[in-house]
């Protein structure tokens, strides 16, 4: 850890970006920090900064549901450290994190000196959760198949997923990544395959079993 670090902190709101910047200031001196406020900047900066140490990530912030977010940044940077840092302190909710490849969970209530700890565990190589939280119980199979499988998709079907998860037709996911129909229509196919339904609602659903209420309120209208 040095100069050269490179710290991006994700969160929505400016009051826990700053808490956060007081944090990684303390814990890794001279420390190169980018802050953004939605998915979309995080993407962003990280086109700019691909050789960042650690990214800061909040669950819940523009452009994100539930665990796409971690997921979408796993898949499209995996040389590149995540950290979540949540307000849900769930235990299922961190153990689903860890599984998707997060090094840290960090609990917003987190004392600033022992988030400096998980900070510098994490830039160690290491990972860090709450101390009470046990994570050597392996998942119940079918989670775990669910994990597995969403974990294999790409960065671009990740990005499809979570709008097929708000009821957005392909000529919508279209227009928004900038692609053709026939481009999209491959993306969902593909992610069918992958996790093995045959429907776009299915597909949701699998999603949705490894959530917690992040999307049921799309699950109850689009089924």
């Amino acid at each position: 850890m040095s100069q050269s670090t490179t710290i991006v902190i994700a969160d929505d709101h400016p009051l826990v970006r700053g808490a956060l910047r007081k944090a990684v200031t303390g814990a890794v001196e001279g420390a190169a920090i980018v802050e953004c406020g939605d998915l979309d900047q995080l993407s962003g900066a990280l086109a700019k900064a691909p050789d960042a140490d650690l990214v800061l990530l909040d669950l819940s912030m523009p452009g994100v549901r539930g665990f796409s977010g971690l997921m979408y940044l796993r898949a499209q940077h995996p040389e590149i450290a995540v950290a979540v840092v949540s307000g849900n302190e769930d235990r299922t909710v961190i153990r689903r994190c860890i599984d998707f490849g997060a090094a840290a969970y960090i609990p917003k209530t987190t004392p600033v000196e022992d988030m400096r700890v998980a900070i510098r565990a994490v830039l160690e190589g290491r990972t860090w959760t709450p101390p009470d939280v046990d994570l050597a119980t392996p998942a119940d199979k079918e989670t775990a198949d669910i994990v597995r499988r969403l974990a294999s998709l790409t960065p671009q079907q990740v990005r499809v997923l979570m709008m097929l998860s708000e009821g957005l037709l392909n000529k919508q996911i279209a227009y928004e990544l900038t692609v053709s129909e026939a481009t999209v229509k491959a993306h969902v196919s593909a992610i069918l395959q992958k996790l093995g339904v045959d429907s776009r609602t299915q597909a949701v659903i699998a999603a949705s079993k490894i959530e917690v209420g992040q999307w049921q309120a799309d699950l109850a209208q689009g089924s």
